[in-house]
């Protein structure tokens, strides 16, 4: 749901203040260093309760400060008359204190529900030439914002998997029967719910990348998991157990969703073994493309767009066929740098703001 209102005390360099963004479409202009990406960390922790940057919520407390507090009115787009919601993140200490209407947030998964965000930035880099476990933590995302029971299966097999681990380090094998079965009945969750989404993603991402890139090829995603798609619960069980004698030596599951893989090839080839960096950061942006498109549809919502100076990384061309490809309606954010051509993409709808040393002036 768009964010009407945001306000900010001590986040980061951002001035305390309430920002207006009541608009489809809001560009944050200003030099590196100003605030344009801080701004939307703070619109991504009011939509999930942390930071897209992976840091602790400690280095978002302005400097000289012990605290900070965030505030924002979403509305539903088809409701005009209908009144915000409130959502409030704070931090102070080593507390975190989210509230909906002044009602604690108990579990994050009830502001997914809410009002999910979608942040282009340049560390979805790694999502296609990064370690095995970015691609894993993308299609994870992508998997959960449409599906709270995926959530709930991922969260299970990850205690569960945690538990088995221990086993194997201290070399308690009475333990390790049970957990192979249970790690075996959550892990075939995960896979028969990668597989549909492998499925669900595999047309429109090698549409989407060949409408912008006018590559020639079809580029496809291609889902491997660890243990064979054809094996039964008990044949899982089975596999698990005769690898016990090399897991206790090792201390650690050797097989399993978490060792999933993903990746991107095409005409059968590994694409990021010989892609360029500006295709591969093409692609990455194609995945959030995907991503916000696979929500919408599973959802019949719109999600809000983080755009943080991801068309710099495109020629001209390619910028106005991403644009074209975005989602058509709903709300998104834009930062770019002074010197880009940003009036190109502006239209009377647009909230520009120029950010300077943490302040937004229109």
């Amino acid at each position: 749901m768009p964010f009407d209102r945001v306000r900010l005390a001590s986040f980061r360099n951002l001035e305390d203040a309430e920002v207006a963004t009541e608009a489809d479409r809001i560009f944050l202009i200003g030099e590196n260093g100003q605030g344009k990406t801080n701004f939307l960390e703070a619109l991504y922790y009011l939509s999930f309760g942390t930071s897209f940057r992976g840091q602790v919520d400690a280095e978002a407390v302005r400097r000289g400060t012990s605290s900070f507090s965030l505030l924002g009115l979403v509305r539903s787009p088809n409701a005009a008359d209908m009144p915000r919601d409130e959502i409030r993140v704070a931090w102070e200490g080593k507390n975190k204190d989210i509230r909906r209407n002044d009602k604690p947030v108990r579990d994050r998964k009830e502001l997914i529900e809410l009002n999910p965000s979608i942040v282009f930035c340049h560390e979805d880099y790694s999502f296609a030439a990064g370690e095995p476990e970015r691609r894993r933590f993308f299609f994870d995302q992508s998997a959960g914002l449409v599906s709270p029971d995926y959530i709930d299966v991922l969260r299970d097999y990850k205690r569960i998997l945690k538990q088995r681990n221990s086993s194997l380090k201290d070399g308690r094998h009475d333990l390790l029967p049970l957990f192979d079965m249970q790690l075996a009945g959550k892990g075939v969750e995960l896979m028969d719910a990668r597989r549909r989404l492998q499925s669900d993603f595999d047309d429109r991402f090698a549409l989407r990348y060949e409408s912008v890139s006018l590559l020639g090829s079809e580029l496809r995603i291609r889902y491997r998991p660890s243990w064979p798609l054809e094996l039964s619960l008990d044949g899982i069980v089975e596999r698990l157990s005769s690898k016990r004698a090399e897991e206790l030596a090792l201390g650690t599951s050797l097989s399993g969703p978490h060792r999933d893989r993903w990746s991107f090839v095409v005409e059968g080839r590994d694409f990021a073994a010989t892609a360029s960096t500006g295709q591969l950061r093409l692609l990455s942006l194609t995945l959030r493309m995907v991503q916000a498109e696979y929500y919408s549809e599973m959802t019949g919502r719109l999600p809000v767009l983080l755009l943080d100076d991801v068309l710099l990384e495109l020629d001209r061309g390619k910028r106005r066929r991403f644009l074209e490809l975005l989602p058509s309606s709903g709300q998104s954010f834009f930062t770019f740098l002074p010197g880009e051509p940003w009036e190109d993409y502006r239209t009377g709808a647009t909230l520009v703001y120029e950010v300077i040393n943490g302040r937004f002036e229109d």
